[in-house]
Formats: structure tokens, C-alpha cells, sequence
């Protein structure tokens, strides 16, 4: 599965455009790890690598992530192991608790 695809990347604003927006922010993708409790919400893109959201994982906190590091976890037989939720529609990033 491709986790960003051309009609998600039009709809996600450039980063800092939602900055001091906190939980009234726009989620547009959620991506998540299936073998463990870590989820990625991105509520802003740079347009190449690098995303800005909340990230769920020992702890719940914004942040920076990027799109290649995502690609690069892989389950032990070399498969792409982070998914987008397929289902997933934008939302408040207080919705998305």
C-alpha cells in the first residue's frame, strides 16, 4: 500500500500553516504500525519528506516525522510494515484521541 497518495498530498496544508492551532487542527492522514501502539497523525506536509502532527507512541506528543522513515520499517521478511488507515477522513486532532 502507498502510504501517501496524490489526492492525501493535495489536501495537506505546508507546515507551520496550522501552528498554535493545537487539538482544533486538521488531521489529513493516519498511519499506524500493526505490530505494535504507535499511530501517526499528520496535520501538515512539507511536499517532499517531512510531516508535522501527533505521534502516539510511549507517549502522546507533536512532533516532526517523515514519510522515508516511515517506508523504511520493515516487518523481518523485508515488507513495508507502517500502514495508512484507509478509512480514515479528516478530523480534529481532538477527535483523533
Amino acid at each position: 500500500m502507498k502510504l501517501l497518495t496524490k489526492e492525501i498530498k493535495k489536501t495537506l496544508p505546508p507546515l507551520f500553516s496550522q501552528e498554535g492551532s493545537g487539538d482544533d487542527a486538521t488531521v489529513y492522514a493516519k498511519f499506524f504500525d500493526p505490530w505494535s501502539n504507535w499511530t501517526w497523525y499528520a496535520t501538515e506536509f512539507d511536499g517532499k519528506d517531512e510531516f508535522f502532527g501527533v505521534v502516539v507512541g510511549h507517549e502522546r506528543e507533536y512532533g516532526s516525522f517523515f514519510l522515508s522513515e516511515l517506508e523504511a520499517i520493515r516487518y523481518p521478511d523485508g515488507k513495508p510494515r507502517i500502514e495508512r488507515d484507509r478509512h480514515f477522513s479528516p478530523r480534529k486532532v481532538g477527535d483523533c484521541k
